[in-house]
């Protein structure tokens, strides 16, 4: 069972959290909106439910609530961010602002980001670009979950992907992927739910197939058995790019997010921004994208990427955010513990 809370209750809620473990008032404010809008999109595997994960690693000193993160310009269109161990949300966004701002000026800005923590969804970053009528790309890697090809233990993490373009109106076109046939903390809400996975996303301590989340050991990379070899090579690259190529470790040596908390992540990052004015289709580049997704309706029920995220986002708004009751419970004795007022809202789901 779920209660929905209206979402300006969420965020009111998540900022005084931060603020109560000593996150400065306007990183509060982008974390908590951030997390909040995720769980609008119907990401819930990245959402609100993640804010008491960040507040037990703040209040272990894993992650550093009021973290200044340094920046070294390394060329016109490059730079390198140490992120001091701080909020991988505030790190990811003021990534990508920057690459957004060497971008207007030179046409593309790459900045990549060490010493952080988990950044949440990567959509979030990549559709702050496209709002701005910039090309936004963004990927992290992370800890542990996911079994190679033809292997029967995690090794990488999800290592998500976004791309995202920018549309005439309304939202962005928005690819936001895992390289892994589902988030891990789709098997976490699944565990605090105790509801089964789906066939075909998990396997086990002896390598076999499984659907009960509580015996889920490792995720199934992006397609599945038989094609799998697909998303463990986009996870490969962007380990490369997210952890080599900004002095981090890779997939088993990357603190694990949830069993060592008191252990920094110390995981990276890459925020690209480019500018379509630069390239020969800039003039018809956004009347052409809506040509074709109205093209494609013409082939039936389809969506373009990132459309469910806003025909969920709508639906949420009206009716509020579903949270499950082991969920609330958890979040609010967060709200107990920090001396707030708990959530509460009477209709349920």
């Amino acid at each position: 069972m779920s209660t929905r809370v209206p979402h300006d209750r969420l965020n009111d809620w998540a900022v005084a959290c931060l603020r109560a473990v000593g996150v400065p008032e306007a990183d509060a404010i982008l974390v908590g909106g951030s997390l909040v809008q995720t769980s609008l999109w119907g990401v819930d595997s990245h959402g609100i439910l993640r804010l008491t994960h960040y507040l037990r690693r703040m209040s272990l000193g894993s992650v550093v609530a009021d973290a200044k993160p340094l920046v070294k310009r390394t060329g016109p269109v490059t730079a390198q961010m140490d992120g001091m161990d701080g909020l991988g949300i505030l790190h990811a966004m003021r990534a990508m602002e920057l690459a957004m701002e060497m971008a207007r000026t030179n046409g593309v800005g790459v900045v990549g980001v060490s010493d952080s923590s988990h950044c949440g969804a990567m959509g979030l970053y990549t559709r702050t670009a496209a709002r701005a009528k910039l090309i936004g790309i963004a990927m992290t890697h992370s800890s542990s979950v996911v079994a190679p090809h033809g292997g029967k233990e995690k090794f990488f993490g999800t290592n998500p992907l976004s791309i995202a373009m920018p549309r005439m109106e309304g939202e962005p076109i928005c690819l936001d992927m895992a390289t892994s046939q589902v988030a891990w903390n789709k098997v976490l809400n699944a565990r605090i739910e105790n509801v089964a996975l789906e066939p075909g996303l998990t396997i086990d301590a002896r390598g076999e197939p499984t659907t009960d989340p509580h015996a889920a050991e490792a995720l199934i990379p992006l397609g599945g058995s038989t094609y799998g070899y697909k998303g463990y090579g986009l996870a490969f690259m962007i380990e490369l790019l997210c952890g080599l190529l900004n002095g981090a470790t890779y997939g088993p040596h990357v603190t694990k997010m949830y069993e060592e908390l008191d252990k920094p992540r110390k995981i990276g990052h890459l925020l690209i921004a480019i500018d379509p004015k630069r390239f020969a289709g800039a003039a018809t580049l956004e009347a052409t994208a809506e040509a074709m997704i109205g093209e494609l309706r013409g082939h039936g029920d389809v969506l373009f990427p990132g459309e469910p995220e806003v025909l969920e986002e709508q639906r949420r708004r009206a009716e509020g955010i579903p949270i499950e009751t082991a969920a609330l419970a958890d979040m609010n004795a967060w709200s107990d513990k920090l001396g707030l007022q708990p959530l509460t809202q009477p209709r349920a789901a």
